[in-house]
This record gives C-alpha cells, sequence and structure tokens, in this order.
C-alpha cells in the first residue's frame, strides 16, 4: 500500500489494516522506529488478577474488543500443533 504523510504529520492506515490488528477510533498505539523503519502496534490493555471466590482471575483493566470466530480458531490451531 502505498500513502502520504500530510503536513501534520499523519499517515491514514488503512481499515482493513486496522481491523486486522484491533485498532480502534481514539485507541492507543506505541510508536517506534526500528531498524530505519516505523512501528506502529496497539497498546496492550493493563490487567490485575482479582480473586473470584478463591479462584485468581485475570480482569483487563480496559475495554476488549470481542475475538472473532477466526482469531479463536487460530488460536486453538496453534495451540494445537
Amino acid at each position: 500500500m502505498r500513502t502520504t504523510i500530510d503536513k501534520a504529520g499523519r499517515v491514514v492506515i488503512p481499515k482493513s489494516f486496522r481491523d486486522s490488528i484491533g485498532l480502534s477510533d481514539g485507541g492507543d498505539v506505541e510508536v517506534i522506529a526500528e531498524d530505519g523503519r516505523i512501528v506502529i502496534s496497539p497498546r496492550p490493555i493493563g490487567k490485575r488478577l482479582v480473586s473470584n471466590d478463591g479462584v485468581l482471575v485475570c480482569v483487563a483493566d480496559g475495554q476488549v474488543p470481542p475475538l472473532t470466530a477466526d482469531q479463536v480458531r487460530d488460536v486453538l490451531e496453534a495451540i494445537r500443533r
């Protein structure tokens, strides 16, 4: 994909790219320079362990987008290998 940088330094990331890695409007991203490239990735969502009836449960500190059926299938296939 080719794009341009506007006068404010902004670059449009195509919707299909944003959707594939879970970026949404107003979402936080991490931008780093790596080996002469610009790498943009979603910032990890904070999480903590809480006790739920004596069982530790991981709870996200923010909104977590729902997984698609394809994402679940991909994870299951990767685990089974």
